[in-house]
């Protein structure tokens, strides 16, 4: 009795100590480290800054450009001179020496509105950098919660077979006592073995899939994580409008949409853009130079120094470049009705996803209710199978498939809920609500 109070003791202390090495990586968590530490994210955040920076005044082309040059000139050479008086001089060795020094500054007042318009597009690229942003964070949300959910299912899936395995072992136990006192054949107790080893392999199987689907979701974490943690397995489900609200939602917020009507914007600028270079561009320019000279006998000055300030207007007209402004404007109009019709075909293919996908969601929670009643009409059948079995009423094979009858509606089960789940999560990122969800 004593030996037995001790080996319950260190069991209990086994579960407890494993429980406790158990880490539960909650989706909130999971959606956080993925935000911090996903790859992907990582890199559209770089493509924002960079985006950021070409919108900067610095990128814009209307600040003044500034220059300092200088420069020394050395000459050394034999000069010989005649006057017109008929003398003459020569210096061997003569050496003439130059400095010069200079700060220029050159502004473009006005290039045909070209910089207006080029500024404006690069603020409607930096917002459709963002667009893209958020398309990248949408796909990834989807990509964690599939991956996390999935990791769910296998978990619950896991658990069923685990204690289907436990009551395969209990049946072998019996197979055995029934065998060894004469109550059943060796045909029984050789069913259950298998039966045994079928549902330790299945459990196997099982396991090794949760431990891929976990080193798969450290991929979208962007972590390196053991694979001992386990997940939450409760689903709520978002409570959604009508459909025709639904329609209208996807519409004004869809994130591809967006950027489509931001690549028309962006078309319409590159219009204004080539069209500026029908106007002429004036500018300014300005400088102040300092220069000195020194000179050799031969020369007539000793030497000089000079500075002073320069400045003056530049005007240019191009007024005919061969055609090619003209073919620019062209191209960029077909350019901005490529876009319009590209716009009119993501609208009518994000409807019909729509469209399928609210079906697929309403069929799914329909075969989710189904499921769970299957469950609860499966669980009483071996439940009363089981006393019946114990009883001697029913033979080992009735009792096996009322155990599998068990096991395949929870699973169906769970993969109802999740599917379900998953599913709804494609309604939130068509509507661009998926960033919305408080998970």
């Amino acid at each position: 009795m004593k030996m037995n109070k001790k080996a319950i003791l260190f069991l209990l202390c086994l579960a407890t100590l494993n429980s406790f090495s158990q880490e539960i990586l909650t989706k909130k968590e999971a959606l956080a480290i993925t935000l911090e530490n996903n790859f992907g994210i990582k890199i559209a955040n770089n493509n924002i800054e960079v985006s950021k920076n070409n919108t900067s005044i610095y990128n814009t082309g209307f600040l003044p450009t500034a220059s300092i040059s200088s420069g020394v000139n050395y000459r050394r050479d034999n000069q010989t001179i005649n006057r017109q008086d008929g003398t003459s001089t020569s210096v061997d060795g003569a050496v003439t020496k130059s400095y010069n020094a200079s700060l220029n500054v050159n502004y473009t007042i006005f290039d045909g509105l070209g910089r207006k318009y080029n500024y404006q597009q690069l603020k409607e690229t930096y917002n459709l950098t963002e667009l893209q942003a958020k398309e990248t964070i949408e796909n990834t949300y989807l990509q964690l919660f599939t991956t996390y959910f999935q990791i769910a299912r296998l978990s619950e899936n896991t658990s069923n077979l685990k204690e289907a395995l436990t009551i395969s072992k209990s049946r072998l136990e019996r197979a055995k006592y029934q065998y060894e006192y004469g109550q059943s054949t060796r045909l029984e107790l050789l069913n259950a073995e298998v039966d045994v080893n079928n549902d330790s392999i299945t459990l196997i199987n099982a396991n090794q899939q949760l431990s891929n689907a976990k080193r798969g979701l450290n991929i979208v974490l962007g972590v390196e994580k053991e694979v001992n943690y386990v997940v939450e397995t409760d689903v709520d489900f978002i409570e959604m409008m009508n459909f025709s609200e639904l329609q209208q939602k996807t519409i004004a917020n869809n994130t591809t949409l967006k950027q489509n009507q931001k690549n028309i914007a962006i078309s319409e600028f590159n219009i204004k853009i080539n069209k500026a270079n029908y106007l002429p561009t004036l500018g300014l320019n300005t400088s102040y130079g300092w220069n000195k000279s020194e000179n050799p006998a031969t020369s007539f000055l000793a030497g000089s120094t000079s500075n002073g300030l320069n400045a003056g207007l530049s005007l240019s007209w191009n007024l005919f470049d061969g055609g090619s402004t003209k073919t620019r404007v062209a191209n960029a109009k077909i350019a901005l009705e490529n876009q319009q019709i590209l716009l009119e075909q993501q609208k009518v293919t994000i409807e019909n996803n729509l469209k399928n996908t609210w079906e697929n969601y309403n069929n799914q929670l329909f075969i989710l209710k189904a499921q769970e009643k299957n469950v609860q009409t499966t669980q009483n059948n071996f439940d009363r199978t089981q006393e019946r079995y114990k009883l001697g009423q029913v033979t080992s094979i009735e009792f096996r498939q009322a155990q599998i009858n068990l096991i395949n509606s929870k699973t169906a089960f769970n993969n109802a809920k999740f599917d379900a789940k998953l599913i709804e999560l494609q309604l939130l990122q068509l509507s661009g609500d998926i960033l919305n969800v408080d998970f």
